[in-house]
């Protein structure tokens, strides 16, 4: 696993690629680079979880993680603050004390990217 380092994300703008996680949602560069360098595939895992009961209802959401201590909140929601689902994480060691995700329908499939990419 490669050393974590935060201030990375912002320099991720676009993707060269996309990575298949499922059949209905892929990673873009930076969200790949976060699931590996933080070991936070979990957490990807846990967005894509959520992304199929949206399909033909939203095109976008937004996914907020925030955490306090080992603990911590996943809370989806449409871009402008309407509550779609929400999580409680019981323990994670996510290095970060949160972070926001993006994640577009392509037509096909899911694309979680972070907010730089968008």
């Amino acid at each position: 696993m490669q050393k974590f380092d935060p201030s990375q994300l912002s320099k991720f703008i676009g993707t060269e690629k996309y990575y298949r996680l499922y059949s209905h949602a892929v990673l873009t560069d930076g969200t790949k680079y976060l699931a590996e360098a933080a070991g936070a595939f979990w957490l990807m895992d846990a967005i894509a979880s959520y992304l199929p009961q949206f399909i033909g209802k939203q095109d976008f959401v937004v996914a907020k993680l925030v955490r306090t201590g080992c603990k911590a909140q996943l809370t989806v929601d449409d871009g402008n603050g309407r509550v779609l689902d929400q999580q409680h994480i019981p323990f994670t060691d996510f290095p970060m004390t949160s972070i926001q995700l993006y994640a577009c329908w392509g037509g096909e499939f899911w694309v979680l990217m972070l907010c730089s990419e968008y």
